[in-house]
């Protein structure tokens, strides 16, 4: 069995405490992520970030390779596809 994706697994071990995300377009955000779970190899996950009130999720691509992030806005239907996941760290403030 391959290893689980490395940014999956961090984000998962600090859940549900508070998570500072970069983004792959250089951004960066705190979010309170819950029900951070694998499946196999297959990570998902949902959040809410300290910048807007927009719920987020959080998969593996198909791949294995990335942590993709999708974001509804509150008065939004669709999922939109915002980045990939690129660092991962512990929020100590």
């Amino acid at each position: 069995m391959a290893d689980l994706n490395p940014i999956a697994k961090r984000i998962h071990q600090i859940s549900p405490g508070p998570v500072e995300l970069t983004l792959d377009d250089g951004t960066t955000a705190i979010f309170h992520i819950s029900g951070a779970e694998f499946f196999q190899q297959e990570f998902q996950a949902e959040g809410v970030s300290e910048d807007d009130e927009a719920d987020y999720r959080f998969i593996t691509s198909t791949d294995n390779e990335s942590v993709l992030v999708g974001r509804k806005g509150v008065d939004e239907s669709k999922w939109t596809t915002i980045g990939t996941v690129t660092e991962v760290t512990r929020d100590g403030s």
